[in-house]
């Protein structure tokens, strides 16, 4: 479990196909010598499990389904990347609760900058866009973000200088693709609500 709250920002080194999918190298100097093999880290709003840490680096490897369904495919060497630790138990939780888990990935629309915050505006799937409220949190690659206006499946957010500094939000440019996870919580209310408007019920 995670909170969208990103610790830092790694590098892509390397990046290789293997049977399963790809494996990737990553370098986080600040980060990396508080891992151990074994651990969850989410990567651009990703979990995975991280292995062979050394020298501020550490290997992760991606499959095929996880591939099909986020933006990982697209990492090559040199590519910034949002990371964060598993939460543990009595730490505050500063953003929401975030699984890790993507639900869809979106299309950045619109950049705009309002001189301290930037408002970046992107496409939701239909299975994250029925899932989000106005005002309510979303996970966009990995970093907890309020809705902060909300056009049918478009939804806008606000980024403080804080989070353009210490996140990878700044190379995104209009149709860049980014990692979507919905609200928690919207995705047990829906799954409780499903039996009764399969069965029609008012």
């Amino acid at each position: 479990m995670f909170t969208g709250l990103v610790e830092t920002v790694g590098r892509v080194v390397h990046r290789v196909e293997f049977e399963k999918g790809l494996r990737f190298r990553l370098s986080a100097p600040g980060l990396a010598g508080q891992l151990s093999a074994g651990d969850s880290l989410a990567i651009d709003g990703v979990c995975h499990t991280v292995f062979d840490v050394a020298g501020g680096e550490f290997t992760f490897e991606s499959v095929r389904t996880t591939l099909s369904r986020t933006t990982l495919g697209e990492f090559v060497p040199g590519r910034e990347v949002n990371l964060e630790r598993a939460i543990r138990a009595g730490e505050p939780m500063g953003g929401h609760l975030v699984q890790g888990h993507v639900d869809g990935v979106g299309t950045l629309t619109e950049v705009e900058d309002a001189g301290e915050t930037v408002f970046l505006r992107f496409q939701m799937p239909d299975e994250v866009a029925r899932l989000t409220v106005l005002y309510g949190s979303i996970a966009m690659d990995g970093i907890s973000l309020t809705v902060n206006q909300l056009f049918q499946d478009v939804a806008e957010v606000a980024i403080i200088p804080y989070t353009w500094e210490h996140t990878n939000v700044d190379r995104l440019q209009p149709g860049a693709k980014v990692n979507l996870e919905a609200d928690l919580v919207g995705k047990y209310v829906d799954q409780l609500l499903r039996p009764y408007r399969e069965s029609g019920a008012a």
